[in-house]
């Protein structure tokens, strides 16, 4: 085709993109069934991971949770149990019998994610045990909360290892099937700190930034290969009230508009972006702008916003906690 001739088709096929999207403001689009799917969650002992749990659960999917703590994934799985028991017992078209055709199942994998043999191993277990795996939700995340010159290297690389790494472990384990079949979706639980950054968690930033890099650039791939089947979905929430930053604080004047998301309706906007293949969602939709003007602004101007919000220190008080903390461990330890 004539260049100039593609240009327009090219320009026709962006503007039509907007108009799509535009209209999913009006028109919300239809959530696709998990039912019987098979979803692999990690980090789901505890956090947004668990929270992901129960949702996908509440669609009557089958559960594979991995975490590194034991006790709070055998937790999460006890809720999972607990919600397809009630799911078993609903009552259909008015009838007195039980639902028996939906078989509840949940597995429990201790796993270390940033321990790369671990993963395959894993990986290589769950397919002999459970299955391929439909949904893959890289969500296991971590941070150090310390000042680059005081955080030991070994916490940079755990940083690095959990939040970034690993999902390039864990696609490289599950998505050959899904290229087979060109069927699956992918779901990456970033940060909006893998969009713009502040000061203070320099290892956290880079495995975010690394993270959504890894996604975007895997996304291009499937698009360049053909494989429409297989989706990937961003996740990219602000500052999420689980006590992972606790103590991270923006200026107080400006906190009231923009308080930390509870984590029951940030893993509820994701599961809408996920249900209806949305390709990146952040929360709040504020979020959105702020990365654009980031990418337009003038570095000094972005610092001055910075100030003014109280974000160029917000993640100070929650880093002198964490040192704080550890001072007082130290010290019980030395009675």
């Amino acid at each position: 085709m004539n260049i100039v001739a593609e240009f327009f088709v090219v320009a026709f096929k962006v503007l039509w993109a907007f108009v799509l999207s535009a209209l999913k403001w009006f028109v919300r689009p239809k959530e696709k069934s998990v039912a019987g799917q098979v979803c692999l969650i990690t980090g789901a002992g505890s956090g947004l991971g668990r929270l992901f749990a129960k949702e996908f659960a509440r669609r009557r999917a089958i559960l594979v949770l991995w975490d590194i703590n034991s006790q709070g994934n055998e937790e999460t799985a006890e809720m999972v149990r607990q919600i397809y028991k009630e799911l078993g017992s609903q009552q259909t078209d008015g009838a007195m019998e039980e639902v028996t055709t939906f078989q509840p199942q949940v597995y429990t994998y201790v796993c270390d994610v940033g321990k790369r043999d671990n993963v395959y191993q894993t990986a290589e277990k769950v397919r002999r045990e459970v299955g391929d795996i439909d949904v893959l939700v890289n969500n296991a995340g971590v941070v150090s909360g310390h000042h680059l010159l005081e955080c030991p290297d070994e916490l940079i690389e755990r940083t690095m290892m959990v939040n970034c790494h690993a999902h390039f472990w864990t696609t490289k384990a599950f998505l050959p099937k899904m290229l087979e079949i060109n069927h699956g979706h992918i779901v990456t639980v970033a940060s909006s700190l893998g969009l713009f950054s502040t000061a203070g968690v320099e290892d956290y930033c880079a495995s975010k930034f690394g993270a959504v890099g890894f996604h975007e650039s895997l996304s291009h791939e499937l698009k360049a290969a053909d494989k429409d089947g297989i989706k990937m979905t961003l996740v990219c929430p602000y500052l999420v009230d689980t006590g992972m930053f606790r103590g991270c604080r923006i200026r107080k004047e400006i906190e009231p508009f923009l308080p930390p998301l509870k984590p029951e309706y940030c893993v509820k906007q994701a599961m809408n972006a996920i249900l209806t293949d949305q390709p990146m969602i952040c929360t709040p939709r504020l979020m959105y702008m702020v990365n654009f003007m980031k990418s337009i602004l003038p570095f000094e101007a972005v610092v001055c916003m910075y100030r003014f919000l109280g974000a160029d220190k917000c993640m100070y008080p929650f880093i002198a906690q964490r040192k704080q903390a550890m001072n007082n461990n130290e010290a019980k330890n030395g009675i």
